[in-house]
């Protein structure tokens, strides 16, 4: 077995119970539809000071499902967990999509990370926690290697990066004219 295989049994044996269970399975299938990162970019949209940081949000948000759900995912062709490893046990409805890399953990960094980067610390911070914590899920839930979280959050994160580098050069040059 694998070292990626070893430490989602270690996590199915040793962390998995009733109370985490609780918040951690809401939690990750919210990630389903991207739920948590809309809620925050509509909350970013209310305020005018934040507006910017939400429309860079929600760009770095579609560019990680792209690159990570579109692209990569069918070009890795990686099968999931518990298809590989037959006592690893998910605690989810089984997706059917390839598993690496992992597009929770992709669209959470993609926008914690656009968040942290174009808005004051105090959000951004949480927002990374949050990401953190949706990446984590995913290993326990067992529908992701370690690996795939790895790759997700790179993805992720070159998303809010290539958003938030170019984002501000093409908003300079408007507010330059």
């Amino acid at each position: 077995m694998t070292l990626d295989g070893s430490i989602l049994l270690w996590i199915q044996e040793n962390m998995r119970c009733g109370f985490l269970s609780a918040i951690l399975i809401p939690y990750t299938n919210s990630g389903n539809y991207a739920i948590p990162w809309l809620c925050l970019i509509l909350v970013l949209l209310f305020f005018k000071k934040t507006r910017r940081a939400a429309l860079f949000t929600l760009a770095a948000l579609v560019l990680g499902i792209v690159l990570n759900d579109v692209i990569i995912k069918h070009i890795i062709c990686r099968p999931r967990p518990f298809e590989t490893i037959p006592e690893l046990i998910p605690i989810v409805k089984k997706p059917t999509s390839f598993s690496c890399p992992s597009g929770h953990s992709a669209t959470a960094f993609a926008a914690a990370l656009t968040v942290f980067l174009c808005t004051k610390k105090w959000i951004g911070i949480p927002a990374l926690v949050f990401a953190v914590v949706m990446a984590f899920s995913r290993m326990y839930v067992g529908v992701h290697y370690p690996t795939d979280v790895i790759f997700g959050i790179a993805v992720g994160c070159v998303s809010a990066v290539l958003v938030s580098v170019f984002g501000n050069k093409i908003f300079k040059k408007k507010e330059a004219n």
